[in-house]
């Protein structure tokens, strides 16, 4: 495959890319032996915009998306250029009270899809990565985010720390977790311009991101284990601020 090319494999990211950017579709692949009202949707869809498809057996599928499962179908696609940081900044000079996800170094792209559905389900304008020492928008990625990283902007940022001054300048109030924070998730206002900001997997925040939060805030834990996956964390706090900002 060319390296301006990328996969896209499920059938949630699929039939998402189908309703909202069909053209970066090159050729659309598909199991042979898939007959069901699905499939037949799918392959509708496609049909009316012109878009090439190829029926191909599972073997073949396997040989040509060994990165990801595929379940059966996959589209080979143009790949789009990374959301740049500016992208972000002129964004939120036009929206009213934004909600942004930043993720620090985020590795597992399991957890990045999860994060990026719960993002999409939540109404987050955006979620913010840095460019380096985090994992990208990979196909098991798209998989696992079920059509929600081609819904929701991941801006990619070359200086994470002088990306969240840039946000506080445009008066975005950074909130960072962290698990020995004395404040709770739950006496925190998420109203208005905010960004919620969680750490990877095994270290949580860098002390660099940590020094450029307003405020340090933690989930409350009354098990016996100390933290919680990332993406998990996130959706609880995400959902927290969908509470607190659709009250009446």
């Amino acid at each position: 495959m060319r390296k301006k090319e990328e996969w896209i494999v499920g059938w949630h990211a699929v039939e998402s890319l189908l309703e909202t950017d069909f053209s970066r579709i090159v050729t659309l692949f598909i199991d042979e032996e898939r007959h069901d009202a699905r499939a037949t949707a799918l392959l509708k869809s496609a049909d009316q915009q012109s878009l090439t498809i190829q029926k191909v057996s599972r073997k073949t599928l396997d040989k040509l998306t060994t990165h990801a499962t595929h379940q059966g179908i996959a589209a080979r696609c143009k790949v789009t250029s990374a959301i740049h940081e500016e992208w972000l900044y002129e964004t939120l000079q036009h929206i009213e009270n934004p909600l942004i996800l930043i993720l620090d170094n985020v590795q597992d792209p399991h957890n990045l899809g999860a994060c990026l559905r719960s993002a999409d389900a939540a109404g987050a304008c955006a979620v913010a990565i840095p460019q380096d020492r985090a994992v990208g928008l990979t196909p098991t990625v798209r998989k696992i985010a079920c059509g929600a990283a081609e819904t929701t902007p991941l801006v990619q940022v070359t200086n994470l720390a002088r990306c969240l001054r840039t946000l506080q300048e445009l008066g975005v109030f950074l909130i960072g977790f962290a698990g020995e924070a004395e404040k709770s998730l739950y006496q925190t206002n998420l109203q208005g311009k905010i960004a919620l900001i969680l750490g990877a997997e095994d270290k949580g925040l860098r002390r660099l991101t940590r020094e450029h939060c307003d405020v340090l805030v933690k989930i409350p834990m009354f098990g016996h284990v100390e933290s919680l996956n990332v993406s998990v964390a996130t959706g609880i706090c995400l959902f927290e601020a969908v509470r607190q900002r659709t009250l009446s």
